[in-house]
């Protein structure tokens, strides 16, 4: 018996539509707390070319304590990445306190691009097309298109499955 609920959500760190999810998952993480393990897996699409670094540098950021506070900021800063790059990547975690001459030794040896490819091969198995997508018990809820009504429906999710959980049943 589990007493926390996980949601996954694939999502892009150069991806405006990534960024306006924040709202909800901000409000997901108020209502749950520890109950819903909420967890970022990447899905860097081709057309934004710093997504994949980004993605890497995401990884690092978990290594150091600080997974969600990185892609948060980082999200908040979509433009600048599609404009500056990589160098923003590394603004990001020197503004976090995090080790940012490691994030930069990450990026060029690649440490993390195992992770990424994964969560990206395993996105694409389960019919993961765009971003942001959340996947709940068993449940894939795309809101590359439309993020409307999109919450509810995960709440709706977690309610059913934490109170299955409560009453011990699967």
């Amino acid at each position: 018996m589990t007493d926390s609920v996980i949601l996954d959500v694939w999502c892009e760190l150069q991806c405006p539509d990534c960024h306006r999810a924040l709202d909800d998952l901000r409000a997901l993480r108020a209502r749950y707390g520890d109950r819903l393990d909420i967890r970022l897996r990447h899905f860097p699409l081709e057309k934004h070319k710093h997504a994949f670094a980004a993605a890497q540098a995401a990884e690092e950021a978990v290594e150091q304590g600080q997974g969600w506070p990185y892609a948060e900021a980082l999200l908040a800063r979509t433009a600048e990445l599609g404009e500056r790059g990589e160098p923003v990547l590394v603004d990001v975690a020197r503004e976090l306190g995090l080790d940012a001459e490691e994030f930069d030794t990450a990026l060029i040896d690649g440490r993390h691009i195992l992770i990424v490819d994964a969560d990206q091969a395993e996105g694409k198995a389960i019919g993961v097309t765009g971003t942001p997508t959340y996947v709940i018990g068993g449940e894939r809820l795309d809101g590359g298109k439309s993020q409307d009504g999109l919450r509810a429906r995960v709440e709706e999710i977690a309610d059913r499955l934490l109170a299955a959980d409560a009453h011990g049943q699967d």
